[in-house]
């Protein structure tokens, strides 16, 4: 071995079916991340708009919902004054 960690990427395919059903047992961070976001915001966009922001997203290697979070907080900043 070479001691390198075989981490997969964002939509990485795996080598073989059977590392590919074990991989399901690992628990990933999502969880954690998504712990910390409890509110949901719904919009309606074109399906265009959409197929777009998913290929932008993924030719980035993050999610869409990562990819919006930091848009949207960058775009909306706290107030002056918030430790937030």
């Amino acid at each position: 071995m070479s001691g390198r960690v075989n981490k997969r990427g964002f939509a990485s395919r795996p080598g073989d079916a059977d590392s590919w059903i074990r991989s399901a047992d690992v628990p990933s961070d999502r969880a954690e991340t998504a712990a910390i976001y409890t509110a949901r915001l719904t919009i309606d966009i074109t399906p265009e708009l959409r197929g777009h922001i998913k290929i932008v997203a993924f030719q980035r290697g993050t999610t869409v919902a990562d990819m919006l979070r930091e848009l949207l907080a960058r775009e909306f900043p706290p107030p002056s004054g918030d430790p937030s």
